[in-house]
């Protein structure tokens, strides 16, 4: 696994997401859900829409598709709603002396 250092934790406060791209077909949205982080691939597997565009929600921990309306869960990438049906990937999301870093494959 590869580190990404997203931003400081200070500059991802509850509620904030952010859309990084480690590589330039490998957009990821982190997400603070109550303190809770997440990574999840910013792909709709339904029409490959820009999913973390959509709205989400913390307390549920769900992204919603804007294109379609699709929920997926950020803690599994797993469609929750109908269109979509196939998961996206997810990604370990951890804090190192202060920064936020996503743990990509190698």
């Amino acid at each position: 696994m590869a580190d990404f250092r997203v931003c400081a934790l200070a500059e991802l406060a509850p509620g904030t997401m952010k859309v990084i791209r480690p590589a330039p077909d490998l957009p990821i949205g982190v997400f603070n859900a109550g303190g809770e982080l997440f990574a999840i691939e910013d792909r709709c597997s339904h029409d490959d829409g820009p999913l973390c565009e959509g709205d989400w929600d913390p307390d549920d921990c769900t992204v919603v598709c804007p294109r379609h309306g699709s929920n997926f869960s950020l803690r599994t990438g797993k469609a929750v709603t109908l269109p979509a049906y196939i998961p996206v990937d997810t990604y370990p999301v951890k804090v190192v002396d202060g920064d936020v870093v996503v743990e990509l494959p190698a």
